[in-house]
């Protein structure tokens, strides 16, 4: 069985790995260079989504910074914890640098028999070829032509990502801090380097370098590295698939960065289209546009559920902001006081639903 993949970004790149770990062949199609991602983009993977990707896709685990605790603060609590996250001292998350996943992933790839790369896609008639089709590529015309009816939403801000580079520390807690321009995560990568992603409202005269030295509460800042940065939005597609062709990764859906959960639903996706597969294979059926049916009638609800969820988390504290009011992060500090909500929300981070 050959599949083919349109696009080569780090979920394409995962999707294809995943894919000929099962002995299927993947036909990648992308532009004639591949980009390397920005050095400064980093990834937040949960601990079950570590587990699932080192066990069926690629041990990461010698590229991955692991993290014990998330602690989320408030601009109108000061310095008191609005969330503490922690699961008796082990892993809670995990970090990793967008660059390092994406070269150990085409290194791995490049040595795979069932894996071909084919620099761009001249002829759409040679994709006849194929019983299954998965694109990711936003700019294809496939996209354009079958995958453009979606539930967008503007954010009117924009996401910069940065590292700094600081003295030697213990380095695995997270923080999370829902300032009055927008919510800062610092995220550790190393005992001596934090990426840190500021989801700022669009607003001029703002020097991105002084709110985080501003608002970093424990590093002794050495460097801060040219910052990167990009428009966000929401997004959900209307439809996953048009007959053998699934949508995929960002274009299927698309969430705010503030609990660093966009691979992570990429990933659970990856779990589920594998499960479809192997329960096509041992019935000994072919990969076809049942797959695609199958895949959306399983997911679809669920990612739509999530990504509304994250959405309801960023309004919630937008409206805080607005209003300049504590009484809404109080009313937060005290539910995250009973265990059974704190683990309860906890398990929704890690595993992205419960349904």
């Amino acid at each position: 069985m050959r599949v083919c993949i349109l696009g080569a970004g780090l979920t394409s790149l995962t999707l294809a790995k995943a894919l000929v770990n099962q002995n299927i062949y993947v036909d990648l199609y992308s532009q004639k260079k591949i980009n390397l991602p920005h050095k400064s983009r980093t990834i937040g993977i949960s601990k079950s989504n570590i587990e699932f990707f080192n066990n069926s896709i690629m041990n990461v685990d010698k590229i991955a910074w692991k993290l014990k605790k998330i602690e989320i603060f408030s601009d109108n609590l000061g310095k008191e914890k609005l969330i503490n996250f922690e699961n008796n001292h082990n892993e809670l998350f995990s970090i990793i640098r967008n660059q390092k996943l994406f070269e150990s992933l085409i290194k791995s790839l490049s040595k795979d028999k069932h894996f071909k790369r084919i620099n761009s896609l001249k002829n759409f008639n040679s994709l006849d070829n194929y019983s299954l089709i998965i694109n990711t590529d936003f700019t294809s015309p496939i996209t354009k032509k079958y995958f453009s009816r979606k539930i967008l939403k503007q954010y009117n801000s924009s996401a910069y990502t940065t590292i700094i580079q600081h003295e030697k520390i213990i380095n695995d807690i997270a923080v999370q801090i829902f300032t009055k321009l927008g919510p800062l995560a610092f995220l550790p990568i190393s005992e001596k380097e934090t990426s840190v992603v500021y989801s700022f409202y669009n607003k001029k005269n703002e020097n991105i370098n002084d709110l985080i030295e501003k608002y970093n509460r424990k590093y002794k800042i050495l460097k801060i590295e040219k910052i990167n940065s990009f428009e966000l939005k929401s997004l959900n597609l209307r439809s996953y698939y048009q007959d053998n062709i699934l949508a995929f990764g960002d274009l299927l859906h698309r969430i705010h960065p503030l609990a660093g959960q966009g691979f992570n639903m990429t990933i659970r996706d990856i779990k589920i289209l594998l499960e479809i597969i192997a329960s096509k294979y041992s019935l000994g059926l072919a990969l076809d546009s049942s797959v695609n049916y199958e895949f959306e009638k399983k997911l679809k609800h669920k990612n739509f559920i999530f990504s509304n969820g994250i959405d309801i988390i960023h309004e919630f504290f937008n409206f805080e902001r607005k209003i300049n009011n504590s009484f809404l992060s109080k009313s937060v500090q005290l539910l995250n006081k009973s265990s059974k909500v704190n683990k309860f929300f906890t398990k929704i981070a890690d595993r992205g639903t419960l349904i």
